[in-house]
């Protein structure tokens, strides 16, 4: 019993021990770049030379900049509107259709998460050239909505699986039609998980370089204007404190999409709860 506990004892420090390498090796690059924003230096190296904010004062007032920011908001905030409405329907159908295809649908919808980017960027720019939209903002909208679709279909499928499936047929058998039970029932007890997939997929088509890359025409996203102000050795402070604001926004966009999907989850789990039968 003792030798038991001792290698349960051992096993479990080598876990945290290893855990913590992983945290460490994970997320001390990130903290370096909030770190070195705030360094009165162009070299991103220690000792650091004193703290300043000026880099941030570059952010305002420039115009490619503001361009760049813009267009990403447009492109994110239609992608994410149309992976969430596509994830909406796949998924539901998924659970609550008739039909044998729906399951492969949403199968297929879930496919690009485990295809590399690199391939996902050249599949679609050879494909908007044949359609004639060529590198465009409608290209990387629709490349988007590709991408970010896997995150929206995974949210709303937990979302719909959750209610109890017993409302749904109460519903059917007060004689309400199935668009009827979808719009006035299973919808509105998922707005929390819509509301989450929603600024899930606007943070994945936000963030998205590679598929932007191949299809960016003549005006490029955030991402794109990071990595071309990367070759400049005096933009990398300023570059850096872009990041810092990205990753801040990000991590409160993050934050408050997973606080929406559990507060659904929770209030299904009650549901359930209210209706045993």
């Amino acid at each position: 019993m003792s030798t038991a506990r001792t290698e349960a004892n051992a096993g479990g420090r080598w876990l945290g021990a290893y855990v913590l390498a992983y945290l460490v090796f994970l997320y001390l690059p990130i903290l370096l770049i909030p770190l070195f924003s705030f360094n009165d230096s162009i070299q991103a190296a220690f000792p650091l030379q004193g703290f300043t904010l000026q880099w941030y004062a570059t952010l305002y007032g420039n115009p490619a900049l503001s361009g760049a920011l813009a267009n990403s908001l447009v492109i994110a905030t239609i992608a994410a509107s149309g992976a969430t409405l596509c994830g909406i329907t796949v998924s539901y159908m998924d659970l609550y259709g008739r039909s044998p295809l729906a399951a492969t649908v949403s199968a297929i919808a879930r496919l690009p998460i485990l295809i590399p980017g690199v391939i996902v960027g050249i599949s679609l720019l050879i494909l908007v050239n044949l359609v004639g939209f060529g590198p465009s903002r409608v290209a990387i909208v629709l490349g988007h909505i590709l991408v970010a679709l896997p995150t929206t279909v995974v949210v709303m499928r937990s979302r719909f699986a959750a209610i109890p499936k017993t409302i749904r047929e109460a519903a059917l058998d007060l004689g309400a039609s199935d668009w009827t039970t979808f719009r006035r029932v299973m919808l509105p007890l998922s707005l929390p998980a819509v509301l989450s997939a929603f600024m899930l997929a606007f943070l994945t088509s936000f963030d998205e370089f590679i598929v932007v890359f191949f299809l960016a025409g003549t005006e490029p996203t955030l991402p794109l204007y990071i990595w071309s102000q990367l070759r400049f050795p005096r933009s990398l402070p300023t570059v850096m404190a872009l990041g810092t604001a990205i990753l801040v926004v990000s991590f409160i966009i993050a934050a408050l999409a997973e606080f929406l999907r559990h507060r659904g989850l929770g209030s299904a789990r009650r549901t359930a709860a209210a209706n045993p039968a």
